[in-house]
């Protein structure tokens, strides 16, 4: 448990963090640790499903719950005259989940499924995870495979919740007009008769050295979505910080090379931009381009000049000192919410990083260096680690643009 102190507000935020998500499913549990976060909302032995939705209006609160590939999150933020009846209700849905309306709830996220997949914008990430990734876990979208949602019976789910969702595996975290003790005294009394405490066993060690690869998923859109990437920073890598500010001045920010170059300067895209994300013990770095079909070869040209330019100046001092102020704002910024202070709590003590004070975080920022830079794209950006995956209605044409810039071509 972990809470922190903002004497200048009076609202809460609560979240319980439970350490499973897509990454510890097997192919025939793809997508069962995002159909669990939606049944959770289904209702208790003691609350109903629009009971708990009732209850959380009233109070004028905010309660909700996201999946990725290593955890799952259900939060909320209420006043903090709320907070002792949200975590009953709350702490309820994550333990003793009742499994009420099962069958519609399956109907809702096979729906939510194709509205997905009818997105090439969003699906283009998991082809290019399964690039990255291949048939490692990592790779597979969190969203889960429609079957699996159909077919899967009710003690089945059960028994997965039992398995994953265990004391020695939930960080319960707050943040805002809260005290550390009254949150344990509410731990203790909510959580009696809830199974086990052991935590869930390590997943499957992600693969060191994929290999470059592209796949290509055909569908009749208007644009082409292109995406390059490889493998990335594990979390707790001290080398994060140095990547946030080559992130921001590669990617991320309106300023950014990919970002003048592809869309102010030439117009080949509305959206273009690099990311970067994190697991236990790898990562993700990449790039994403929307452009249409008959501008994709000019923007994959100018997308490789730009990697190019990275490999060569990954940045100027004008470039380094702009990234690192932006990076430092965007923390202190986000510090100011409850709900972000929350998740920045939970986030780290589930997976066993320091909890940096604001001044300690400033000053790594402060110290990344230009070497620093080098080293980073060195390992990050070098020519022949990068996969690629696109969507749209020609793969000929979509391998002969980024061929030069990726790994052989194989459809998926």
């Amino acid at each position: 448990m972990v809470t922190e102190h903002m004497p200048s507000v009076r609202s809460a935020a609560l979240g319980f963090f439970v350490h499973t998500g897509s990454r510890g499913e097997s192919v025939t549990e793809a997508g069962l640790s995002h159909f669990l976060e939606h049944l959770l909302f289904k209702g208790t032995a003691r609350y109903a499903s629009a009971e708990i939705d009732q209850l959380f209006d009233g109070m004028g609160a905010e309660l909700n719950a996201g999946t990725d590939k290593e955890s799952t999150a259900v939060y909320a933020r209420m006043l903090d005259q709320h907070l002792p009846a949200a975590f009953d209700v709350m702490a309820d849905m994550v333990w003793r989940p009742a499994y009420n309306d099962v069958d519609p709830e399956r109907e809702v996220v096979l729906e939510e499924i194709a509205m997905y997949e009818d997105d090439p914008q969003d699906t283009v990430f998991d082809v290019l995870g399964e690039a990255v990734f291949g048939d490692h876990p990592l790779g597979r979208p969190i969203i889960g495979r429609a079957p699996v949602i159909r077919d899967t019976p009710i003690d089945v789910i059960a028994d997965f919740h039992k398995r994953r969702y265990v004391p020695g595996s939930v960080v319960i975290a707050a943040a805002g007009s809260v005290d550390h003790d009254a949150i344990v005294e509410l731990a203790r009394a909510t959580q009696s008769g809830s199974h086990g405490v052991e935590p869930v066993a390590a997943p499957e060690p992600a693969p060191s050295d994929p290999g470059a690869r592209v796949r290509f998923v055909r569908k009749d859109t208007e644009q082409v979505h292109v995406t390059l990437g490889g493998l990335g920073l594990q979390r707790g890598d001290e080398r994060r910080f140095a990547a946030r500010v080559l992130d921001a001045i590669f990617g991320g920010l309106s300023s950014s090379r990919l970002f003048q170059a592809v869309r102010e300067e030439r117009g080949l895209a509305y959206s273009v931009y690099s990311f970067a994300g994190q697991y236990a013990d790898t990562g993700q770095v990449g790039l994403y381009v929307g452009t249409r079909p008959d501008n994709l070869v000019e923007a994959m040209k100018v997308v490789g000049d730009e990697l190019e330019r990275l490999r060569e100046q990954p940045a100027t001092e004008e470039e380094l000192v702009r990234a690192r102020e932006n990076v430092k704002a965007r923390i202190v910024l986000g510090m100011e919410s409850t709900g972000s202070r929350m998740h920045r709590l939970g986030g780290s003590l589930l997976f066993g990083l320091p909890l940096l004070e604001t001044e300690e975080v400033m000053e790594r920022i402060d110290a990344v260096s230009m070497d620093d830079m080098r080293s980073l794209v060195d390992d990050l950006w070098a020519p022949g680690r990068l996969s690629a995956a696109g969507i749209g209605p020609d793969e000929d044409k979509f391998c002969d643009a980024v061929r030069g810039v990726a790994g052989e071509a194989v459809s998926a």
